[in-house]
């Protein structure tokens, strides 16, 4: 296996958003090494530039911790890309929204730790090596970060809304080390994660159509690619203009 080749980590990555950026940086030729608390689906483990799939809860600090240490045996010294996907939205059992006076504070602490801390955490501990990469992060956040949100949980979206504020500072701290730092602020996706009822705010999507994983995992590869060379601190907007209401 080729060491010129460049070497993605993500987070998050057995469905969805991180499934559909997995496969756009395989057709790039890319190494990945992938984490996800369930295993990826075996189809998925014959791609032979998905080269290490390491299941563990980032939530939990011992997987945490043990995560960083088996990743960083795969990296060769240098990492070129890390996205910060997983994440985790709590849902009420009467499928009632969770806000700020009927959530559960364990819930907020549970979330802010898997949305905000575990991004912060790996950026931390592979500066190292995407330092010796000259790579970039890119956070996944939300349209729910910027917007009160019909059906996102007030612990969502204020987690969403502090790793915009953390993608900002990063940008600024990783710039002395040659690491570019950006955001993805992804829409009404396809997604497990998406709420059933989310159909009737398609009126408020200028394009009239929910987005699809790959819509997204395009826009994370552009900011990981030579093509955003000049582009740092920047948050953008995958949501089909739903932002401009």
């Amino acid at each position: 296996m080729s060491r010129a080749r460049k070497v993605l980590l993500l987070t998050g990555a057995s469905r969805g958003i991180g499934h559909a950026t997995v496969k756009r940086f395989s057709d790039a030729g890319w190494r990945i090494i992938t984490c996800s608390r369930d295993d990826v689906p075996p189809e998925c483990k014959r791609d032979p530039n998905w080269t290490h799939h390491i299941t563990a809860d980032l939530a939990d600090p011992v997987d945490l911790k043990r995560f960083v240490a088996e990743a960083e045996r795969f990296f060769d010294g240098a990492l070129h890309a890390l996205v910060n996907n997983a994440g985790v939205s709590p849902k009420a059992p009467t499928r009632e929204r969770l806000g700020v006076l009927n959530g559960d504070l364990e819930d907020w602490q549970r979330v802010f730790q898997l949305n905000f801390f575990v991004p912060l955490t790996l950026a931390r501990a592979f500066a190292p090596a995407l330092a010796q990469g000259k790579g970039a992060i890119v956070n996944i956040t939300s349209i729910a970060g910027h917007h009160v949100h019909p059906f996102a949980g007030s612990a969502y979206s204020a987690s969403k809304a502090a790793l915009s504020a953390l993608t900002r500072e990063m940008a600024a701290d990783f710039a002395r080390l040659g690491v570019r730092v950006n955001a993805v602020a992804p829409g009404e996706i396809e997604t497990a994660m998406l709420s059933p009822e989310t159909t009737v705010l398609l009126p408020r999507i200028p394009l009239n159509r929910l987005g699809i994983p790959s819509d997204v995992a395009g826009t994370i590869f552009f900011l990981c690619s030579e093509d955003a060379a000049y582009v740092t601190g920047t948050e953008i907007s995958v949501n089909g203009g739903q932002h401009i209401y």
